[in-house]
């Protein structure tokens, strides 16, 4: 197969050359407004053209070496004295698979557990190109289903203003639930 980055001949959907080059990352921190803390690995405009493929089955593949040279990385390096779950933002199965499923499963280490259909949002609302306001009239409204007094990572792809994780995160915390901070792919401030 052909990379669909350079067009050279890979084993890879994007080769090797191409992964160091687009998938070099730098970790950034923004704390949102309810001292959230979130991490983002790629600024999206590098991503840009990946993310969007994200209901695609080559999407699943991208997402795939994406959170691999990412969240995987980050795992490794991940310290921490208890468990520690990592919940998906709305992890429901679109287009085949869940893109947000694939990043938290590439936490998985001895510490950290991913934990799917925990988290979901019972208004399935596209806040895709919304403005902050739109956001803020049209919650999610997430329903949590799991263990209460718990460390949680919270996983998203993409923070944009950061409405989402923060919805999310108070959902969690009526249930006495400890989000350590929260990691994307992406940040689209940046």
């Amino acid at each position: 197969m052909k990379c669909i980055s350079c067009n050279t001949y890979s084993f890879s959907l994007i080769c090797h050359d191409c992964q160091r080059k687009f998938f070099t990352y730098k970790t950034t921190k923004r704390v949102l407004h309810d001292n959230l803390i979130v991490y983002s690995f790629y600024p999206y405009s590098q991503i840009e053209d990946f993310i969007k493929t994200k209901h695609t089955y080559r999407g699943a593949k991208l997402y795939k070496l994406l959170a691999n040279n990412s969240f995987k990385v980050f795992s490794k390096k991940f310290d921490f004295t208890d468990r520690v779950y990592a919940i998906p933002i709305d992890d429901k199965v679109t287009s085949l698979y869940s893109h947000t499923a694939i990043l938290a499963r590439s936490l998985k280490s001895k510490i950290i557990v991913p934990r799917y259909n925990t988290l979901r949002a019972k208004n399935q609302v596209n806040y895709s190109a919304k403005t902050l306001e739109y956001r803020l009239k049209n919650p999610r409204n997430f329903h949590y289903s799991y263990k209460n007094d718990i460390d949680v990572i919270l996983v998203d792809d993409v923070i944009t203003t950061g409405t989402t994780l923060s919805e999310a995160k108070a959902t969690l915390k009526k249930y006495n639930v400890n989000v350590l901070f929260a990691l994307t792919l992406a940040d689209a401030r940046q």
